[in-house]
């Protein structure tokens, strides 16, 4: 399956980190998602009751970011992922990528970004 929709470079305010200092303070984190479903029905009826709403895909990444400290970007990541992959309609979607970007990385030298990059299926996709 090719089809995607594709949310890229969302910028959420979170407090995430391994150490207590990371967490002190909210800093930015950059997401980008792509769901992987057939997008042909939806395409042909021009109906969003047959497709992912790319605005819950939005919601859930600033609900998660925004939402309780983790210590690691894998486990925002998965949940992310996580959620994601249980929106309907029926079949839902069959794989979601998820990137996630820290601009704001505390280490002792200069660097764009730390991030991680996961890929999840559905369970029977």
């Amino acid at each position: 399956m090719s089809d995607r929709i594709i949310l890229t470079n969302m910028v959420f305010p979170g407090r995430h980190g391994v150490g207590d200092a990371e967490r002190a303070s909210a800093q930015p984190f950059e997401v980008d998602v792509e769901v992987v479903r057939d997008l042909a029905p939806a395409g042909r009826a021009d109906d969003l009751a047959q497709t992912v709403d790319y605005g819950e895909v939005f919601r859930i990444c600033r609900a998660v970011i925004e939402g309780p400290g983790k210590h690691l970007m894998e486990a925002l990541a998965e949940e992310i992922a996580s959620r994601v992959l249980e929106l309907g309609p029926e079949p839902g979607a069959e794989e979601v990528l998820v990137r996630l970007r820290k601009p704001a990385v505390p280490l002792a030298g200069q660097l764009d970004h730390a991030g991680v990059e996961i890929v999840r299926r559905r369970k029977g996709a």
